[in-house]
């Protein structure tokens, strides 16, 4: 499935926003109001550890909302790494506007940078292999596109974006429809053109996957030594993606199987934000 890009997302963004805001400020921020209205102020954000910066056009978007006078200046641009102590942008403009979207900017602009600092430490584990590390949609609700571009930006990359552009057929699926050969079939009639995905749990039903004409084959928690024999029977007929068992000790291992894609949850579920810190000026 083809990577998420910013120019696609401005809608979204604009809308991620504008729910941050109504939930943070609500009916008005009641303590910026003890700042006189007209009061500049300046301010620098910085990174208290290193990072992989994603975010900005969010932080942008935030102050855009709030007060079009607000003069963002950036330092660094999405995909960027960034070392600890380094000021990523600046603000300048009327005081509460500053404090006021302090907080939505700055949630933003960490959980992105989390995902996208944990992506760039595991496509760097498989440096130097051809596979391809995909995300899942094991994503915050209402900010799934948000997380998938920010997967992009650390290096790794998207599978399907929801359940409505590609097909993924598991076990429960299967049994439903009677098999993998009826359950593909089916999807060919249903979404002609759309990716068909079967998971398998063995190499058996690698063969029925194969047999059946799918464009992608997950190799649900399989031994390396499977991994490498699927590879083989796979002979390039189909895509093969790995899921199951993956950590940093495992990852480049699963890579060298030869398989073309590694799927892991992690890269956006259970993500650290990066600590990050305004700075004030009057």
């Amino acid at each position: 499935m083809p990577n998420l890009r910013l120019a696609d997302l401005g809608a979204e963004i604009t809308a991620n926003v504008r729910a941050a805001l109504a939930e943070d400020i609500g009916s008005g921020d009641i303590t910026a109001q003890l700042i006189p209205a007209e009061r500049l102020a300046r301010a620098k954000i910085i990174t208290r550890e290193a990072a992989t910066i994603c975010g900005t056009a969010w932080v942008d978007e935030v102050f855009r909302q709030l007060d079009p006078r607000v003069q963002v200046t950036w330092n660094v641009a999405d995909g960027e790494r960034a070392m600890q102590d380094q000021t990523l942008f600046s603000l300048e403009g009327p005081a509460r506007a500053l404090l006021s979207g302090e907080r939505s900017a700055l949630n933003f602009l960490q959980l992105l940078s989390g995902v996208a600092t944990r992506c760039r430490e595991y496509a760097d584990l498989v440096e130097g292999t051809a596979v391809q590390l995909l995300d899942t949609r094991k994503t915050l609700p209402g900010l799934r596109l948000a997380q998938k571009y920010a997967v992009t930006c650390g290096g790794c990359h998207n599978h399907r974006i929801g359940l409505y552009d590609a097909f993924l057929i598991k076990e429960n699926h299967i049994a439903a429809c009677g098999g993998i050969a009826q359950a593909v079939a089916s999807a060919r009639q249903i979404a002609p053109g759309r990716p068909v995905e079967v998971e398998v749990e063995n190499l058996e039903e690698l063969q029925q996957a194969l047999d059946a004409g799918a464009d992608i084959i997950m190799l649900d928690e399989l031994d390396h030594d499977d991994m490498r024999t699927a590879v083989t029977l796979n002979a390039g007929r189909a895509k093969l993606e790995a899921s199951g068992g993956v950590n940093q000790t495992t990852l480049r291992a699963i890579a060298e199987t030869g398989v073309d894609y590694i799927s892991i949850g992690t890269l956006t579920k259970d993500v650290k934000a990066v600590d990050l810190s305004m700075r004030l000026s009057l």
